[in-house]
């Protein structure tokens, strides 16, 4: 599959039920859905951009039998960390006196650092090795997961059918990290 789908898929996934979309669904309901998204899209275009550097690092750094062992153990994490969940840290202490374009970009880009979705991409991006294919893509497919959650606030809302994703979402990264381990020591 090409690098720019495998990032939007994994990012996608990743992020559903995620805390970062969580912060974009509660923006949802106080401000606009244009707002929201561009402060998202703002804040997600850095982040992925940080990560995928990382990521190509380890490439780099690390012999391709041990960043495929690491990125499958890295998606078996990414599960349980799915299945134990996430929780919305309190927005209200964000100053909100650069308006809500910045509160929400600066909310946003600080929740996602050191998140699921950043390590994931980073993760991506040391197997892919396709700048970026792996940016653009994981950064659509941030986008589209919280422009998802961003219509559900303002349609819904806090109320989000949570269970059934987050246990497909865990479910697709347990079921990645267990094959990527399988086909890396099979190969060995």
């Amino acid at each position: 599959m090409h690098p720019f789908f495998v990032a939007l898929l994994f990012v996608f996934i990743a992020e559903m039920g995620d805390k970062t979309q969580l912060v974009a669904l509660a923006f949802a309901t106080k401000y606009a859905a244009q707002t929201v998204l561009t402060g998202v899209f703002v804040a997600t275009l850095l982040v992925h951009l940080f990560s995928v550097m990382l990521g190509e690092l380890v490439g780099i750094v690390l012999p391709i039998f041990w960043v495929k062992l690491l990125a499958g153990g890295a998606f078996i994490g990414f599960g349980l960390w799915t299945l134990r969940g996430d929780e919305l840290d309190n927005t209200e202490g964000i100053a909100s006196r650069f308006g809500p374009l910045l509160t929400v970009a600066i909310t946003f880009f600080l929740a996602e650092l050191g998140d699921k979705t950043m390590l994931a991409t980073i993760t991506i991006a040391s197997q892919q090795r396709a700048f970026v294919g792996v940016w653009v893509g994981s950064t659509i497919g941030m986008v589209i997961a919280d422009g998802l959650a961003i219509l559900v606030g303002q349609v819904l809302g806090k109320q989000l059918p949570e269970t059934a994703i987050k246990y497909g979402a865990a479910t697709i990264f347990l079921l990645t990290g267990g094959v990527t381990i399988a086909e890396t020591l099979w190969a060995f």
